[in-house]
């Protein structure tokens, strides 16, 4: 089968297509026909390398993975051929206390598609069954194809950690993300009134018809004290945080009293600088988030498919163009997600 495989750490150009054995199948697995693969900022970290993680090489990225069955394994019951599904991404264990408890991400045995086992830039991927969510015909694959982690991974923010209700103000930085411009969508589902940032105006228009009300231009206006100004001076009561050291400081000083930050990741380094005295007399609260369930993938996808959760498509390349694919993602160009089109089938 064709695959965009890396075979030493490095920039885009360690990418290329090539022909690789196609994956043999386990009893509990499924052999799924990829028809598209969206792209996330693991998939960059994961190419260039990361301090204290071994990746097998060579390597196969993509963990958001639209595709229809091709194989299936002798024990998997209820799945049959040319089903359509999308993956959840998130391997775990699947009968250890975190596991039976909705915390699959906490299991000591979890894994991600696309990081530490092989993932979707591939004419095909293997799969364990429990990890498949049908999928309708509303969407196309590219558009199923960008919805898993990032809605999942935002639902776990928002709903899961931080417990956003109604009526609250909430912070969302970087609209243009997967991340964020799935989060703007839950948040307005809950019925917050919404705050984001973006790095370009192009990116404001398209902020507000995914339902922020106020959009900041970062690079243009100091984010946290356009946000005091917009909320009378009282901040906000929840910041979604995934940039990292870049943003880390003004997003907690964002924050009103008894707030709270919500962070899963660090786009812009893991090296932060904080003043621990506005943390504990303005009484904040500190949320790490890491993936989700597949029991909250599964309620995601439900909204979906009724059509009050939208994917957020930027640019779909094929998947001989995963160099170009990776190159937009570190410029920034991108609103809403980057799919590779794998078989058009």
């Amino acid at each position: 089968m064709k695959a965009i495989i890396f075979k030493e750490h490095g920039d885009i150009n360690r990418l290329t297509l090539a022909d690789v054995p196609e994956p043999t199948i386990e009893p509990d697995e499924v052999l799924l026909h990829v028809r598209a693969c969206a792209l996330n900022h693991l998939d960059i970290w994961t190419r260039q390398g990361m301090p204290g993680v071994t990746i097998p090489l060579p390597h196969i990225l993509g963990c958001d993975i639209a595709g229809e069955v091709e194989q299936i394994g002798s024990e998997v019951k209820g799945i049959t051929k040319g089903a359509r599904f999308v993956v959840s991404p998130g391997i775990s264990c699947g009968h250890c206390k975190w596991c039976l408890s909705g915390w699959d991400s906490l299991c000591d045995q979890y894994k991600i598609l696309g990081f530490q086992v092989d993932g979707g830039y591939a004419d095909y991927v293997k799969v364990p069954s429990r990890n498949l969510i049908p999928i309708t015909d509303r969407y196309s694959w590219e558009e199923w194809a960008s919805c898993p982690l990032v809605f999942l991974t935002a639902w776990h923010m928002l709903v899961t950690r931080a417990q956003l209700e109604k009526g609250e103000t909430i912070l969302i930085q970087a609209a243009g993300s997967g991340v964020g411009s799935a989060a703007i969508q839950i948040a307005k589902t809950i019925g917050a009134q919404i705050l984001t940032t973006v790095g370009d105006d192009k990116k404001e228009e398209p902020a507000k018809k995914l339902g922020a009300d106020h959009v900041i231009n970062y690079k243009k206006t100091d984010f946290a004290k356009k946000v005091r100004d917009l909320t009378q001076g009282q901040g906000v009561h929840v910041v979604l945080e995934h940039i990292g050291g870049e943003t880390f400081e003004k997003s907690l000083a964002s924050l009103a009293k008894k707030g709270r930050l919500v962070t899963c990741g660090v786009t812009s380094g893991p090296q932060i600088q904080m003043d621990l005295r506005f943390l504990f007399v303005r009484q904040h609260s500190l949320l790490g988030s890491f993936m989700g369930g597949r029991g909250e993938l599964n309620e995601v996808v439900g909204l979906l498919k009724q059509g009050h959760l939208k994917p957020v498509v930027d640019t779909v390349f094929p998947l001989s163009e995963a160099r170009k694919a990776h190159r937009r993602m570190l410029d920034r160009k991108n609103f809403g997600k980057i799919v590779l089109q794998v078989n058009n089938g």
